[in-house]
């Protein structure tokens, strides 16, 4: 009808609307979209250059606001359809045709939009993560470390959801592979842990060509859980160990149990455990030994020396010895373990008497000469001459 006024869309109650549609998301985030729609539907034109621009600048303010993409498209399919019977050009088509012509152009124009959108919000969520991820390396080296002061570590510390006034137990994953960060390996065992506990407690992180995994000590399944996918994240060809700190509290815990897990695979390095996995807490009698190396070094060359005047030199003896202490104190398991007979093995025992004066059946005596066996297997006597230390 002539002189009719064109009908106009009500931009601010419909981006409310779809705002609401969309769970809540800022209508901010539709600046201009409606307006563009109201142009493609009367001209059937592609969007330009410059508006598909804003896009994606709106998708990227929307990562740095933890927008989700979800919410985000949600909130453009939302005001799509509830925009569609009042745009003007489809009030005012005059047949079938037009309206099937401007219904192609609005989805063609909505497919740019959103797909410009998600380039936005892709580019600026990988910049979070590059930023993250050095902060969170950065935070660690610290941590780990030691070179900040309490008060700006437990502030920094809070951003990747430790809390430095609990206790942690740290886990340390040693292979042939060299973790780094950002490998298929890492990333798919800090996968399978995000799935099964908070990705906010429970952190993975490379150091030194090493994995670590750092749980607070109200999970004491982790360092279990870890080793597992450990194990089903690396070849079959691949060697790893995994050494676990003891559960430690305070700002200083996550240190002190970081220390102990490598310390435990750097004594089965040194003794050639094969163990996969490792417990601080059971190696505490060689850590303790190893701490005075004079001590050790005269314990066994006072225990032990001895047995290198024997025929056949000490190596027989102290193997015996070590397979003997291994078995609980029983001979024929022993005999077994070493392919000998019973007969053989208690001779052997009563050479080492003979020699050193120590019978490793007296349980008085016994705990003297397993301490100097386990001594011998930190030097790694008697390949190497025992040197006192310079």
């Amino acid at each position: 009808m002539a002189g009719r006024a064109r009908p106009r869309l009500d931009i601010a109650s419909l981006a409310d609307r779809a705002a609401r549609d969309a769970g809540g998301v800022s209508p901010a985030f539709l600046d201009g979209y409606l307006e563009m729609l109201d142009g493609v539907s009367g001209t059937q034109r592609r969007l330009s250059r410059a508006e598909l621009d804003s896009r994606r600048e709106l998708g990227a303010a929307a990562a740095e606001r933890s927008v989700s993409l979800r919410s985000l498209v949600d909130l453009y399919l939302s005001v799509n359809w509830m925009c569609w019977r009042k745009l003007p050009a489809v009030v005012e088509a005059s047949g079938k045709e037009e309206v099937c012509a401007i219904a192609e152009a609005i989805l063609r124009a909505s497919d740019d939009a959103i797909v410009a959108l998600a380039d936005g919000y892709d580019s600026a969520q990988r910049r979070v993560l590059r930023r993250e991820g050095a902060e969170r390396r950065e935070f660690l080296d610290d941590l780990l470390y030691g070179r900040s002061d309490l008060g700006r570590l437990a502030e920094r510390a809070d951003r990747f959801g430790l809390r430095l006034a609990a206790s942690y137990v740290v886990t340390v994953a040693r292979a042939d592979h060299v973790f780094v960060d950002g490998d298929a390996a890492a990333q798919r065992i800090e996968a399978a842990l995000s799935g099964r506990f908070d990705s906010r407690e429970v952190m993975i992180t490379t150091k030194d060509g090493t994995l670590l995994c750092i749980a607070p000590g109200a999970l004491p399944e982790v360092p279990a859980e870890f080793a597992r996918q450990v194990e089903a994240g690396l070849s079959a060809r691949l060697r790893f160990q995994i050494g676990v700190g003891r559960r430690h509290p305070g700002p200083g815990g996550i240190l002190r149990s970081y220390e102990e897990a490598r310390g435990a695979l750097d004594l089965a390095e040194s003794l050639g455990l094969t163990e996969s996995v490792l417990n601080a807490s059971d190696l505490l009698v060689y850590q303790v030994l190893f701490r005075d190396r004079a001590a050790i070094i005269e314990l066994v060359d006072t225990v032990l020396g001895p047995l290198n005047e024997t025929r056949g030199g000490a190596r027989p003896l102290l193997d015996t010895l070590a397979a003997y202490f291994a078995s609980g104190g029983v001979a024929a398991e022993t005999a077994r373990t070493l392919f000998l007979s019973v007969r053989a093995v208690t001779y052997r025992l009563d050479r080492v008497k003979h020699s050193t004066g120590y019978d490793p059946r007296d349980p008085a005596q016994r705990f003297t000469l397993e301490a100097a066996v386990l001594g011998a297997r930190l030097l790694d006597w008697p390949a190497h001459t025992l040197a006192p230390p310079g």
